[in-house]
């Protein structure tokens, strides 16, 4: 809750523990309060890799995005750069991105299924920005309510702008975007394919 007499938001809560390794590879990006970038998208999907050691960097993220309509739009592609904060990198919650040099945001990962790391959801201290992800283009409606209960009761976000994003899939897209059969399986890909 916002504090009545300063109105000021409190930090948000990342998760006690991400395995930073485990985090890495393909997320499907389900709903967002979004930014610039992101009001129109659809078969929103980013790609986490880890760096070498030589690299400033910890994380390389491709994010990669129809502008518009799936398939039809045009094809678009944002390469950021991530660093793991906190004392252990390898087990952190806190991180920051970098879409453009010189701007860096913080990127907390604030909500992750800490089983099977299959759901995440990143926040942004403001509670302007918020990104729902999955690891398949597909994410049952009754945990994304259940996720976006948790933005407003535990993190204090009002969810006005929120919108989910298309993920509509062709099996000719899925090979172009050089996404495998494992990542979109293929009872997700649309009927047209």
């Amino acid at each position: 809750m916002r504090n009545a007499r300063t109105n000021v938001i409190p930090p948000l809560q990342t998760v006690p523990s991400c395995d930073t390794a485990r985090f890495m590879g393909t997320w499907f990006v389900i709903g967002v309060k979004p930014t610039y970038f992101e009001t129109t998208c659809s078969n929103a999907v980013e790609k986490y890799s880890l760096t070498d050691e030589k690299k400033k960097h910890d994380v390389d993220i491709d994010f990669r995005y129809n502008q518009k309509d799936p398939i039809t739009s045009k094809l678009k592609s944002l390469l950021q750069k991530g660093w793991v904060q906190g004392r252990n990198r390898d087990d952190s919650g806190l991180w920051t991105v970098s879409p453009l040099w010189p701007v860096k945001i913080p990127y907390p990962i604030i909500e992750l299924d800490e089983v099977d790391y299959d759901y995440c959801v990143i926040g942004n201290p403001s509670r302007n920005y918020c990104w729902i992800m999955s690891r398949r283009p597909k994410m049952a409606d009754s945990l994304y309510d259940s996720l976006t209960k948790k933005l407003v009761e535990k993190h204090q976000y009002n969810l006005d702008g929120l919108r989910k994003v298309p993920q509509i899939w062709t099996g000719e897209e899925r090979e172009k975007r050089g996404l495998t059969s494992k990542e979109i399986p293929d009872d997700m890909l649309s009927k047209n394919s």
